[in-house]
C-alpha cells in the first residue's frame, strides 16, 4: 500500500484529481513522488499465493494473473509487486478518465434503450457492483519500408470483347503504424475488448505501481506473438487502401496478393517488438440464473459493451400485442387460400430453422471462444505443457453432433433440440401438400400443427438468445471489497 506522508492514511489514484489522494485527510500527491515503503509479504503454500496485507496483517489470496487486490479485512488496496517482474512490467500505463459515478449514467443510459431487459439490470444493486480494473494489452508497431512490388490489372471493353492488362506496380514504400493494441490477458474475451476499443493514446504515461492503487489490475498470460498477424493485416490494409486511392494507379488495380505472407512480402512489412501497456476498464457482472452477463467500459473514453438478456414474459406480450394489431390491419386486404397459407406457414418453417442454426453457431462460437485468439494460446500452451503432445487446433465449424449438443433448450421441462419444432413443420406441410386432401379442414388443421411446431422453435431461439446474452462462467475471479 501506498502511505499518506501526513497522516499514514491509505492512498489511492483519484480520477477526478489524477493525482493520489488519501483517504482520511484529503491531501493530493503527484503519483511519481511517492515511494512504496509497505508492499504485501508474498508467501507459498499449496500451490496457492497468500499475500500479507502490510496494514493489519491480514490474509490476501490472490488469482494468478492479479497485481492489484484489496483487502478483505480492512479493504486496504494493496499493490502486489511480485507479480510486477521486470519481464511483465507495462512500459506505459492509460489512467481511469471515467468516474464511477459516469459509468454509472452511461449504463443507465443503455439500459433505458433496452426495453425487454430484466428489471434486476436496472436496480441500485447492479449499478453498484462497477468495479475498476486495469487490463493489459499489448501495443504493436508496424514497418513499411523498402520496395514495394505489387501486381495489378486494368479491365475495359472494346466493340464485343472485355480485355484485362496485368501489370507490375513497383516503387518505394515508407510507412509505419504505432499503437495498434490488443488485450494481453486471457480472461478479457477479445470480443468484448473490440467493443470498447480504441483507447487514445494521448493520455498514456510512463508506468509507476501508484497509477494501480484503488483498483483491480491483471497482468499478461499469453505470448506477445499472438496479435502480430493481426497487426499486420491492419497495417496492409490501410497502406493498400492509401496506394488505390493514388493518382498515378487511377483506373488500375493494385493488388498485393492473397494469403497475408504474400501480402508482408509485397509491402515490406515488418513488426517492432509489441510494448506491455495498461489499460483501464469499468466491469460489471450480473448473475442471470446459472450463467453471467457483462457490463464493460472504456475507462478512459466511456465506450459501452453489455450483454443484455431479455425478459421472456415482457417479450412474448409485446409480440403478442404486435401480432394481434398486425392481423387487423392486413385482414381486410390480404386474402389467401388454403393451399397458399400452408405453403406460407412451410416457409415460415424454414426460415425459423435458419435463424435458430444461425443462432446456435453464434453460441458455438461464443461457448468454444473460437475468436478469442488469446484464449486460444494460453489454452494450447496449458494442454500442451500437460500432455507434452501436439494440441489439435480449433476447428470454426460445428458438426452435426456438436450442432445437436448446443441446440437443446429448456422446454417443458425437456431438452429436446429446438430445431425440431420447424422440422416437424416442415414435414407436416410436405405430407398434406403431397395428399392433396379435397377438404379445406385438412389444410387449416395442418396449419394450426404447423404454427404449433413453428412455434416451438421460436421459443427455443428467445431462450438461445439469453444463453448468447450471457455467458458460462465469470471471466474475472475477484476476491475483495473496494468500497
Amino acid at each position: 500500500m501506498y502511505e499518506c506522508p501526513n497522516c499514514g492514511g491509505n492512498l489511492k489514484f483519484s480520477i477526478e484529481d489524477q493525482l493520489m489522494k488519501c483517504d482520511y485527510c484529503q491531501t493530493t500527491f503527484d503519483p511519481y513522488s511517492l515511494k512504496k515503503e509497505n508492499d504485501a509479504e508474498e508467501l507459498f503454500a499449496f500451490e496457492a499465493t497468500i499475500f500479507t496485507c502490510p496494514q493489519c496483517g491480514g490474509e490476501i489470496l490472490s488469482t494468478d494473473n492479479s497485481a492489484a487486490e484489496f483487502c478483505s479485512f480492512c479493504g486496504a488496496s494493496t499493490i502486489l509487486s511480485g507479480r510486477l517482474s521486470n519481464e511483465k512490467r507495462p512500459v506505459r500505463i492509460i489512467p481511469f478518465k471515467i468516474t464511477e459515478d459516469s459509468c454509472k449514467k452511461a449504463y443507465l443510459g443503455r439500459m433505458r434503450r433496452a426495453l425487454f431487459a430484466p428489471k434486476e439490470l436496472k436496480q441500485e444493486k447492479a449499478l453498484n457492483q462497477f468495479r475498476g480494473i486495469y487490463i493489459p494489452y499489448y501495443c504493436y508497431h508496424v514497418v513499411q519500408k523498402g520496395a514495394a512490388q505489387l501486381k495489378g490489372k486494368k479491365q475495359y471493353r472494346k466493340g464485343s470483347y472485355d480485355y484485362t492488362d496485368h501489370y507490375r506496380l513497383t516503387g518505394d514504400i515508407d510507412a509505419s503504424y504505432s499503437h495498434l493494441s490488443f488485450d494481453a490477458s486471457a480472461t478479457l474475451d477479445d470480443t468484448i475488448s473490440r467493443q470498447i476499443a480504441p483507447y487514445q493514446p494521448c493520455d498514456e504515461k510512463q508506468f509507476t505501481p501508484a497509477f494501480l492503487s484503488g483498483f483491480y489490475a491483471d497482468i499478461s498470460d499469453i505470448g506477445e506473438t499472438v496479435y502480430i498477424e493481426d497487426a499486420k493485416q491492419i497495417a496492409n490494409t490501410a497502406s493498400m487502401k492509401k496506394i488505390r486511392e493514388m493518382k498515378p494507379f487511377k483506373g488500375l488495380h493494385p493488388d498485393p496478393g492473397i494469403t497475408l505472407s504474400s501480402q508482408n512480402t509485397s509491402l515490406c512489412t515488418k513488426t517492432k517488438r509489441p510494448e506491455a501497456l495498461m489499460y483501464p476498464v469499468w466491469f460489471m457482472s450480473y448473475r442471470h440464473k446459472d450463467r453471467v452477463a457483462y457490463a464493460t467500459i472504456n475507462g478512459q473514453t466511456g465506450k459501452i459493451s453489455a450483454d443484455i438478456p431479455i425478459d421472456p414474459v415482457k417479450y412474448l406480450i409485446s409480440t403478442l400485442l404486435l401480432a394481434v394489431l398486425l392481423f387487423f390491419l392486413l385482414n381486410p386486404v390480404l386474402i389467401l387460400t388454403p393451399t397458399g397459407l400452408l405453403i406460407l406457414s412451410a416457409l415460415l418453417s424454414v426460415v425459423t430453422f435458419i435463424l435458430f442454426w444461425l443462432e446456435t453457431r453464434k453460441i458455438y462460437r461464443r461457448e468454444t471462444r473460437l475468436d478469442d485468439k488469446g484464449y486460444q494460446d494460453l489454452a494450447a500452451r496449458q494442454t500442451k505443457k500437460k500432455s507434452k503432445k501436439k494440441t489439435k487446433k480449433a476447428t470454426f465449424t460445428m458438426t452435426f453432433g456438436e450442432f445437436w449438443t448446443y441446440s437443446k433448450a429448456p422446454l417443458f421441462g425437456t431438452q429436446l433440440p429446438g430445431f425440431l419444432g420447424s422440422l416437424f413443420a416442415l414435414v407436416i406441410a410436405i405430407i398434406v401438400l403431397m395428399i392433396d386432401p379435397v377438404s379445406d379442414i385438412w389444410y387449416y388443421g395442418g396449419c394450426f400443427l404447423t404454427f404449433l411446431c413453428t412455434l416451438f422453435t421460436m421459443a427455443a431461439i428467445l431462450l438461445k438468445y439469453n444463453t448468447l446474452a450471457t455467458r458460462p462462467l465469470p471471466q474475472f475471479a475477484r476476491k475483495g471489497d473496494d468500497a
